[in-house]
């Protein structure tokens, strides 16, 4: 089929198109400049057409979603419906089943998840997830930041034989990139210790959280993968860890970067909860507008915010001590996991209240580092789902960033704790973000980061992923209408994906199988097979699986899109 998306007005960053009426056409699944007479008219006459959303960051299939549904059931009541001639019921509130995941994604006007945390070691159960979860591509990011063999590698700077490993774990796991989170300290967890900055050493391994970062960073450039490293930095969640954040970004601005997409070397994730000043919660305060210096300055790194939304929620992540530190200041239920020679992660829920002071202080922070950032090309809309909140809430986030209105609305009238005012620069902060600002966070600096050559923009060639949103930025005043612009990037008008149309006038009338992404590097094999022999004999005798059951065979990929790289020497 032909289609024609007539009359939208287009917000399209990668190709520097603003707000402009214009006819968007595809074709067999991708963006073509011309169409037959037969095509089909889609009439969006006034409506905001933007490629579809692109979430970088979020935590939406393996077993930590597994975990969290079973260990709380009262979220799974939550967001309840029947089925449908088309849907499955859906469930769940921050931990959305399988199916509900893609069905919220679609109605948001979002084609592509990166999922942000895959033990290799779990990666076919992370894998026979996605393939349960209908309407989205999604790469998922392996987890290499306290691997033991990365450890070691990193301790003897054996960079070659680092770059092997990484090249032979992608295939193995079919995954997409490089993803640390709390070097060091997830290793430490197991001997009940953590690290707290990046010169502190992993016990037993001789070897510090900088020279791992350092190393992964080396190793993913030699290589020249598509997205950089994507680090979740030590300390996360602790007042006073605005300077290992900054050392931690400032520890790699010497390595060249080595990919034809992206400018960065290394990637923040969910830069608010790194974002603390102060020694206790007593004294806690913003670390934003010295972190958003850093960035301002630094062409070498980028960031998602992981935004709070204010919401009862549920946080996982593979910084297993955090959450236990968690579970100590909250006393609610806690669950921790060990992953064999790879990593660890813990689950518990958390309710943000904005009669919160600290609440308010990081729903604050993530604001500022939104507006104190001057190039939104460096910062990506997140939430970490569900850590921060639940994707669902993008539109609320959009809203908050479009309104300065609502902002001191919410701090004027008390509706957000008194912290606000003392302890961060919100209130002083008047930038209001515009449609094409929105389009850049959501969509083209998401896909420019992870270097997607065929998404993130309307570009003729381009894969036809489309969203349509019910809003006429020709008459809205989005600083005053705050609760339209929620509400209309809540529910696309058309959701298209490959050039299926799932969404249509609100209402998700068809659905797609989704796609795993991975990388495939080339020219390494010899290289490859050299590494995974010398650590054949460590793995036979510490892993609790056979070889032969640890990679993820083809069967267990749904729809794979393998990316191949052409590596150097």
């Amino acid at each position: 089929m032909e289609y024609i998306l007539k009359n939208g007005i287009v917000y399209d960053p990668a190709n520097k198109i603003d707000g402009e009426k214009k006819d968007i056409m595809f074709k067999d699944g991708k963006i073509v400049e011309n169409v037959s007479s037969d095509a089909k008219v889609l009439d969006v006459t006034d409506k905001i057409v933007m490629p579809s959303g692109i979430d970088p960051h979020a935590h939406v299939a393996g077993p930590k979603l597994v975990v969290g549904r079973l260990y709380r059931p009262e979220d799974s009541r939550r967001g309840v419906t029947q089925k449908t001639s088309v849907l499955r019921p859906e469930s769940g509130f921050s931990i959305p089943s399988c199916p509900s995941t893609g069905y919220r994604y679609s109605r948001l006007g979002y084609g592509t998840v990166v999922e942000a945390a895959m033990p290799p070691l779990e990666a076919k159960h992370t894998h026979e997830e996605i393939a349960t979860i209908p309407n989205i591509d999604i790469p998922a990011l392996p987890l290499f930041g306290n691997n033991w063999f990365v450890l070691e590698f990193a301790r003897e700077g054996k960079i070659d034989e680092l770059a092997a490993f990484i090249s032979a774990w992608l295939k193995i796991s079919k995954g997409y990139g490089v993803k640390i989170v709390n070097p060091c300290g997830t290793e430490a967890w197991g001997w009940g210790m953590n690290v707290h900055g990046v010169n502190d050493k992993a016990p037993y391994f001789d070897v510090t959280s900088k020279e791992v970062i350092r190393a992964l960073a080396k190793a993913n450039e030699k290589l020249g993968l598509p997205h950089s490293i994507h680090i979740h930095p030590n300390d996360l969640g602790h007042p006073g860890n605005t300077p290992v954040t900054i050392e931690t970004l400032d520890s790699v601005k010497d390595i060249k970067k080595n990919a034809p997409i992206r400018d960065q070397n290394i990637h923040c994730c969910h830069l608010q909860f790194h974002s603390y000043n102060g020694n206790s919660w007593k004294d806690a305060s913003s670390g934003a507008e010295d972190v958003a210096k850093f960035i301002n300055k630094s062409d070498n790194v980028t960031c998602d915010v992981g935004q709070v939304t204010f919401d009862e929620t549920t946080t996982m992540t593979a910084d297993a001590p955090m959450e236990y530190d968690l579970f100590k200041l909250s006393g609610l239920k806690w669950a921790n996991k060990d992953v064999e020679c790879e990593t660890g992660s813990g689950i518990i829920p958390v309710i943000y209240s904005k009669k919160s002071p600290v609440n308010t202080l990081q729903w604050a922070i993530g604001l500022e580092l939104f507006l104190s950032i001057k190039d939104p090309w460096k910062v990506c809309l997140t939430t970490d789902h569900p850590n921060a909140g639940p994707f669902i809430r993008y539109p609320r986030i959009m809203s908050w960033l479009m309104s300065n209105t609502r902002r001191m609305e919410m701090i004027e009238t008390g509706e957000v704790h008194k912290w606000v005012n003392s302890r961060t620069t919100l209130p002083t902060l008047e930038r209001e973000y515009d449609f094409y600002d929105i389009a850049v966070i959501s969509r083209a600096a998401p896909a420019k980061i992870h270097g997607f050559a065929d998404r993130g923009a309307l570009t003729p060639g381009y894969n036809a992923d489309i969203a349509v949103y019910d809003i006429n930025p020709n008459t809205i005043d989005p600083s005053k209408e705050y609760e339209t612009i929620e509400k209309g990037f809540s529910l696309a008008d058309y959701t298209i994906k490959d050039g299926q149309i799932l969404v249509k006038d609100k209402e998700i009338v068809s659905l797609k199988k989704s796609r795993a992404i991975w990388t495939n590097v080339k020219g390494w094999e010899e290289e490859e097979k050299a590494v995974i022999d010398g650590i054949m004999p460590f793995f036979n005798q510490y892993y609790s699986v056979k070889w032969e059951n640890y990679p993820v065979h083809d069967h267990y990929l749904s729809d794979p899109l393998r990316v191949d790289v052409e590596a150097s020497k």
